[in-house]
């Protein structure tokens, strides 16, 4: 029986373009190739966004503020993003994306509620 997925996300920098979610089972999480993938209009501060119909699971989950719209996260020359992005739990994130476990939520039958926050590194 699938069950909704709660993410707010905080420290979203401006209301502009929106918030993508991604939610990626652990096969798919490397390539960023995920299950589910939901957007909402971003907003100043924070954004609740609802992804229905999760099977119970295990996932990561991967967000980014796409501030221009255009369907990506944007980086500068060096590969540093320029817009938003945060993963679940906070998972710290060095060179490369956290790992699976790290950014990992737990979604039972009855569904489950997190947050996260952005990381902005690059100023606008």
């Amino acid at each position: 029986m699938a069950a909704a997925l709660t993410v707010t996300v905080q420290g979203v920098r401006n209301g502009d373009g929106q918030i993508v979610l991604a939610v990626c089972e652990e096969a798919a999480y490397p390539a960023g190739r995920c299950a589910f993938r939901v957007t909402a209009p971003a907003a100043e501060g924070s954004v609740r966004v609802a992804v229905p119909d999760v099977p119970p699971g295990i996932y990561a989950l991967r967000v980014y503020h796409d501030e221009n719209g255009n369907g990506q996260l944007d980086r500068n020359l060096l590969g540093v993003p320029r817009e938003g992005f945060g993963f679940g739990n906070d998972a710290p994130v060095l060179l490369a994306a956290p790992s699976f476990r790290d950014a990992a939520v737990t979604v039972g039958e009855d569904g489950v509620e997190t947050a996260l926050t952005l990381r902005y590194w690059i100023s606008p």
